[in-house]
């Protein structure tokens, strides 16, 4: 499922939260076979949840399984997240993007655009899997968020992919179909569906 969350200027953050919540509640009211959607009632795994997304999505995947972890998702289990090249901020245009799409922020140390270790400790999924692209301004940062999620007292396992001489969101922008590409949505694919 893909959410269509509310994006700057018409919706500052945090609606971007508040609306991927929403979207994650939904998929729970499925959760006894009887919510809304007929499909989802009959096909949805949701001992087998997974959060991805990229960039800013990847922040939005961080909070709410933060959330799920805090405050629990009854009848669902986040089985994992995949983070493809993830935001948590960056070069100073970056961190001054967001506050300013954000006008009710703790500055750049916000705990949603730079969470804290306790916040880290309660991620409510037991994989998290980190696609990094060599070349991305966002690299340092988005290696900052895993080494402080290896720190923690999260007891899940972090599975880390770097693709080498490619900038942010490549697999998007410039070679949707190339090698390495292609690569990342097999290892995209390879983690959802282990065992």
């Amino acid at each position: 499922m893909s959410v269509e969350y509310g994006l700057f200027p018409d919706r500052p953050i945090p609606a971007c939260y508040d609306d991927t919540w929403a979207a994650l509640k939904w998929v729970q009211s499925h959760s006894t076979r009887s919510g809304p959607d007929p499909w989802m009632n009959q096909y949805a795994y949701f001992d087998r949840v997974f959060l991805c997304g990229d960039s800013g999505g990847a922040n939005m995947c961080n909070n709410l399984a933060v959330r799920v972890g805090s405050v629990g998702l009854t009848g669902v289990k986040v089985a994992g997240m995949v983070m493809v090249h993830p935001f948590f901020g960056g070069l100073a245009v970056d961190d001054e993007m967001w506050l300013h799409m954000c006008p009710e922020n703790g500055g750049v140390l916000d705990r949603r655009l730079r969470p804290l270790a306790e916040d880290l400790t309660k991620l409510g999924c037991e994989r998290v899997l980190i696609f990094f692209a060599e070349k991305d301004h966002l690299r340092e940062v988005g290696q900052w968020y895993c080494d402080e999620l290896k720190k923690s007292e999260w007891r899940g396992i972090v599975e880390v992919v770097e693709h080498e001489d490619e900038f942010h969101e490549f697999h998007l922008l410039s070679e949707p179909e190339g090698e390495k590409a292609l690569d990342l949505i097999k290892r995209f694919s390879s983690f959802i569906n282990q065992n």
